[in-house]
């Protein structure tokens, strides 16, 4: 499990004292979050992509990392890019395409095909 930061601690602590009251979202909201949710999760079209090795395997690394399966690590960082809300964050683990890009382009293996 993931370390609490200060804020999370918070939250917890005032949960676990009942400082925390649960209240009912207003029927409009509530409609917009079954809205949001419904389209959040629609998935109609299937797509295939090539990718390299290294990176295939960074994505992997990530996304266990962040604890979800490597292709909805791939769907949601695609969603977030295309709708403007995407954030970098640094990767604690060492990766792969990186390595491989230190290596000039006359010492890299060719790709197989």
């Amino acid at each position: 499990m993931k370390k609490l930061d200060a804020f999370e601690k918070d939250i917890l602590d005032a949960y676990e004292k009942g400082e925390l009251k649960s209240i009912s979202p207003s029927k409009t909201k509530l409609t917009k979050f079954k809205a949001a949710a419904t389209a959040t999760f629609l998935k109609e079209k299937r797509i295939n992509i090539r990718l390299s090795t290294p990176d295939l395997m960074d994505i992997q690394t990530r996304a266990l990392e962040e604890g979800m399966p490597y292709q909805t690590l791939i769907a949601s960082v695609l969603h977030k890019f295309v709708s403007g809300r995407f954030v970098e964050s640094p990767s604690s683990l060492t990766l792969r395409s990186k390595e491989r890009s230190a290596i000039k382009p006359a010492e890299r293996p060719e790709p197989e095909r």
